[in-house]
């Protein structure tokens, strides 16, 4: 559907589109109360409270007492009736011509009409809209080209424009102004006419342009959304947990509803002091199991989302503070956007990652160059000290010296003058830069671009060029053109640049492009980025007749893209090939230490990169990406056909099943074009693939397929994380279970769509070792903690129930109820958060305890079991020795309440103190400072006559037995604990056990014996594109500590054991099926 904005029209057609009121709230009026109720239940906890909510409202059942504004109003000037005008910037309308002074902020989005400048230019600040930090130039139409101020108040035309859309990159519009301002032709449009919502006006004193899109029509507007929440496996799996409990809570009411039912009708009716109507309500039958309901529904603790939101908060702000995750070089912190994750990171299988600006540092040099065939910079590795090259130039060499031009003048670079008369770039690509610095070292200097008129200085002399036409670079045609007229001459020149691809193939008939394709092949195999670079003269009719075509491609609103790819591909044919470019991008430090560490640590890490194959490969092994051979083996995917795919398909499956067993760390290899065809026709085998592939680089790939092979790794179970540094990774970033974004050279876009950002890719090793293994553990306790002492209060209150007749009475009045969950047990678990199992030092220097949180080895139904087991055996003590201390004629029911739950409050301060591995003052103030604050406040409560303990806690703490009780309690719920942990550490430690006590006893480790191992038998037959994978991750293994650095001390016997198998882990000991796509 098209819009039409009608331009300096203050009649009725206003109406037609919303106003510029801009709304960032995630709810309105109308749909808060659904869409947040939507959210909310969508778990099933919630759900659950809600239950219990309702059910507390009946008093009958209960057994305790029932109970984005300055955006908006900024003033900005627009023209109404040919007047300028102040008014509020949401009172603007589709239409309105909007004028910004310098540093002004753009209230909508604009086509650009006219500006200060004299050529039509103004620079504009994007960073708020794509992070980055360059200038861009906008140009105004060139039919507005020139106007007077004053006359463009009074213009009038209309603007032809598609729906509001989010693609901050394209605008497909035309414009027509009608007469007397100039005839009626066609105008198009594209983004490089346009302002867009939130830029910033710079170094221009004034533009203006007309509203197109306003309010959230804007394509800043447009791109807002509610991300989707992102589930952990710490969430799901407490959600199934959850679950299950639920499931014996609704078994346990019923049983002691029936019970409490038949008691009543039975026994109850013959005691005296018991007295029932003899008819009952219709509901009758119902009042006991419910009241039961009640008394059960603390099994779920309400408090557990309250504190995990807490501590997760705290384990951002960690990261936020960690000052060893700031990057010196540009004083960049760590940041957490993403504050419900944390614990994800110390689950991570997958790494994908991206490589320029992620794997190396984005700052590209010119190294070297072939030019006609002839090969500068290898002796030296510099170019530019190349003395062959620097003669040529001297000498005036044709070819040469339309390499520099085009190395100078075939890119989108503004060069601007500093203070002191010193030219500096302004580039939208690192690429594009390094490339016109090069040519200025080389003499050719490109000095100003006016409009259309670009000047360059060469030996000396000056040389102006016209451009006539730019033929943007896309990702389908992989090159860049420009149209110029030289001034002095009045020819026309192509000049392009693009992937050797793109340009060779177009070479004219009879060229011999071999040398240019070795050339290619060695800088490749150097890491190196290539370009090559070609041109050819248009005559004056063969370009005015192709101009037409791509005037009128430029104006269609429908397959605009696709049209002027179409007219780029009349005109780009019969090159005359110049020569290649190769530029180096250095790897950051600490790149191949991290990855190296990482995969010790059981990490796979795949590389999703739209550089050539040689160069990513290249890049590969000097990161230690992949091992060379022997050691390593690397497998390729290619082909153009279905066919050719699908026999290297199979070939690389049945080489990777062969090889599974084998100590050999094997990698695939496959490009763009054989991957489409792969995740199209052969998604399954492809899948397959995945599972048994430690290592994967994928080359020439576009972000649609590096969000794809993230979706891919997802469906299989694997837990992913993505990293990169440029909008084209946003869609991977936002695709995997955690985005971290790196603050480079390509703006901050993919950091601000990330979970996390970080300055460096080595930062990425804390991250994960140090950050995300202790929220994880931390959560993984803490979540089980909370129903542990949940149930533990339930258990006791169930027991109560036999000695109360099965009447669902609670032994705890309303007060310690609730004081029992938000005071005295939830402040000491709370400061589990600064709870170190292991010391930083120790978890970098051994990064394979890893395993232990990969393997969720620290929540999961068998260590729930235990602590489910752990509350009943405190439950029967506290009850039993109680019931037994404080049942004789003279105790009040008040008194074994206080008793029962001042024997849970000191079994719990003795279980968080067992369960934490290192003290700080805050952890003591915190579990000892509680039980000193839980007699305080029950002294307050027994000082009170209203409160119903009056005077219980004055009696009972006078009383020798009281203590004596405690101490009982403590000791027979305690004792065997201990005793068992005490076994455990002793005689069957674990790998964390050993590397504890090593480090207690202040010593490294060289050894730590063998792993009971339990690996399942696979049947796997070798058949073309089928694996049959078993989805069980029970069959794990523990890993040895063997690759960590300065160990000398052994513990325990037994030989050595490598870690990382090759595939061991992937397709016998952590195999498992893959959702059918």
């Amino acid at each position: 559907m098209k819009r039409y904005a009608y331009i300096n029209d203050d009649g009725p057609s206003q109406d037609l589109y919303r106003d510029n009121r801009i709304s960032n709230t995630k709810y309105t009026v109308l749909n808060f109360l659904p869409k947040n109720l939507w959210e909310q239940f969508s778990r099933f906890m919630n759900q659950y409270f809600l239950l219990i909510a309702c059910l507390q409202l009946w008093p009958l059942i209960t057994p305790v007492n029932p109970a984005s504004t300055w955006a908006n109003e900024r003033e900005v000037w627009v023209v109404e009736n040919g007047i300028k005008k102040l008014i509020q910037a949401q009172d603007i309308r589709v239409g309105n011509i909007v004028w910004l002074r310098e540093n002004d902020e753009v209230p909508c989005d604009l086509v650009l009409m006219g500006t200060s400048d004299a050529q039509g230019l103004c620079c504009v600040e994007t960073s708020a809209l794509d992070g980055e930090t360059d200038l861009k130039t906008r140009v105004v139409p060139p039919v507005c080209m020139g106007m007077d101020p004053v006359l463009l108040q009074k213009i009038k035309g209309v603007i032809e424009c598609p729906s509001p859309d989010r693609d901050i990159r394209r605008f497909d519009g035309n414009l027509r102004l009608f007469p007397p301002f100039i005839d009626n032709d066609v105008c198009p449009l594209t983004i490089k006419n346009t302002l867009l919502q939130s830029c910033y006006l710079r170094n221009t004193e004034w533009a203006c342009g007309v509203a197109i899109y306003t309010g959230n029509e804007t394509k800043l507007g447009m791109s807002r959304g509610v991300p989707e929440p992102k589930l952990t496996a710490v969430d799901a799996m407490i959600d199934k947990l959850t679950g299950a409990i639920f499931i014996f809570q609704v078994v346990v009411v019923m049983v002691l509803g029936v019970a409490g039912n038949v008691w009543k009708d039975t026994e109850a009716r013959k005691q005296w002091y018991v007295k029932y109507p003899d008819e009952g309500p219709w509901y009758e039958l119902l009042v006991i199991p419910l009241r039961f309901e009640l008394l059960c529904s603390i099994m779920i603790p309400i408090s557990i989302k309250v504190s995990l939101d807490l501590v997760k908060s705290l384990y951002a702000k960690f990261i936020d503070w960690d000052e060893k995750m700031i990057d010196r070089e540009t004083v960049t912190p760590a940041h957490a956007t993403n504050t419900a994750i944390s614990e994800d990171l110390g689950q991570v299988e997958y790494i994908l990652t991206d490589k320029t600006g992620t794997l190396t540092e984005n700052k590209m040099i010119f190294r070297r160059c072939c030019i006609s065939g002839v090969i500068y910079g290898n002796e030296s590795g510099d170019a530019l000290k190349d003395t062959e090259l620097l003669s040529a130039i001297e000498t005036g060499s044709p070819d040469v010296i339309r390499f520099l031009t085009i190395m100078a003048i075939g890119n989108t670079v503004i060069p601007v003058k500093s203070k002191n008369g010193a030219i500096l770039y302004k580039a939208q690509s690192p690429d594009e830069d390094a490339l016109v610095q090069a040519a200025a070292k080389l003499q050719m200097i490109f000095v100003d671009r006016s409009a259309n008129i670009l000047e360059i200085w060469f030996n000396g002399r000056t040389i102006h060029y016209k451009v006539l036409e730019t033929l943007e670079f896309t990702s389908d045609r992989k090159r860049m053109s420009v149209v110029v007229k030289e001034n002095d001459t009045e020819k026309i020149f192509l000049l392009t640049k693009g992937a050797d691809e793109a340009i060779l193939p177009c070479a004219y008939a009879g060229q011999q492009t071999r040398t240019f394709t070795e050339a290619v092949e060695q800088y490749s195999q150097l890491g190196l980025r290539t370009l090559c670079f070609a041109w050819r003269e248009l005559m004056p009719d063969e370009y005015h007749e192709w101009s037409l075509v791509f005037k009128e491609a430029n104006s269609t609103l429908v397959d605009r893209e696709w049209r002027i790819a179409e007219a780029c591909q009349r005109i780009e044919h019969d090159f005359e090939i110049l020569g290649v470019s190769a530029i180096e991008d250095h790897l950051q430090d600490g790149v191949p230490e991290t990855i190296e560490t990482l995969r010790k640590a059981g990490i796979n890490f795949w590389m999703l990169t739209g550089d050539k194959q040689n160069t990513a490969v290249q890049i590969a092994l000097s990161c230690n990406f992949i091992s060379p051979e022997p050691k390593g083996q690397l497998l390729m995917i290619d082909g153009k056909t279905e066919d050719e795919v699908c026999r290297s398909l199979e070939r690389v499956l049945l080489t990777m099943r062969i090889t599974t067993s084998e100590p050999k760390d094997v990698a695939f290899v496959i490009d763009g074009w054989a991957l489409e065809i792969a995740l199209k026709h052969y998604k399954k085998a492809f899948t397959d693939l995945a599972i048994l592939s430690r290592t994967a680089i994928c080359c020439r790939v576009t972000p649609s397929q590096k969000a794809q092979l993230v979706q891919i790794l997802k469906s299989c179970d694997y837990r992913t994380l993505a990293i990169g540094d440029g909008g084209n990774d946003v869609r991977m970033i936002q695709q995997a279970d955690i985005g971290v974004g790196i603050s480079g050279r390509e703006g901050l876009q993919a950091a601000r769509a990330a979970d996390y950002s970080i300055g460096k890719f080595r930062f990425l090793t804390r991250l994960i070792l140090v950050h995300g293994r202790y929220s994880y553990n931390r959560t993984a306790f803490l979540s089980q903690y909370s129903f542990y002492k949940s149930l533990l209060l339930c258990f006791i209150q169930i027991f109560f129930s036999f000695v109360s007749g099965v009447s669902g009475t609670s032994l705890f009045n309303s007060v310690s109820l609730m004081a029992y969950n938000v005071f005295y047990t939830s402040i000491p678990v709370l400061v589990s958060v600064l709870d170190k199992d292991l010391s930083e030092e120790t978890v970098m220097q051994h990064p394979q305890i890893l395993f232990y949180c990969q393997a969720g080895r620290l929540l999961n139904p068998t260590t729930f079991a235990g602590w489910f087991g752990r509350s009943l055996f405190h439950a029967v003590v506290v009850f039993m020795i109680s019931l037994n201390a404080y049942t004789y004629e003279k105790s009040e029911m008040e008194e074994l309440s206080m008793v029962a739950l001042s024997g849970c409050i000191w079994l719990q301060a003795f279980v968080v103190t067992m369960e934490t591995n290192s003290f700080t003052i805050l952890q003591h103030v915190a579990i000892w400072g509680n039980l000193v604050a839980f007699y305080a406040l029950n002294f307050a409560f027994s000082a009170v006559p209203s409160s119903g303990m009056y005077t219980i806690m004055f009696r009972l703490c006078g009383q020798p037995s009281y203590w004596f009780t405690i101490f009982l309690t403590v000791a027979a719920g305690m004792g065997p604990i201990f005793a068992l942990k005490y076994f455990r550490y002793t005689y069957r430690p674990s790998k964390l056990n050993v590397l504890q006590q090593a480090e207690r006893m202040g010593g490294p480790i060289l050894s730590l014996g063998t792993i009971e191992s339990h690996p399942g038998t696979i049947e796997r037959e070798v058949s073309p594109l089928s694996i049959s994978q078993s989805k069980s991750r029970s069959p794990v293994y523990e890993p040895l500590l063997l690759d960590s650095p300065n160990t000398r001390r052994s513990f325990g016997a037994g030989g050595t054991f490598e870690f990382f198998q090759s595939q061991m882990r992937l397709s016998s000991l952590y195999s498992r099926n893959c959702k059918d796509n």
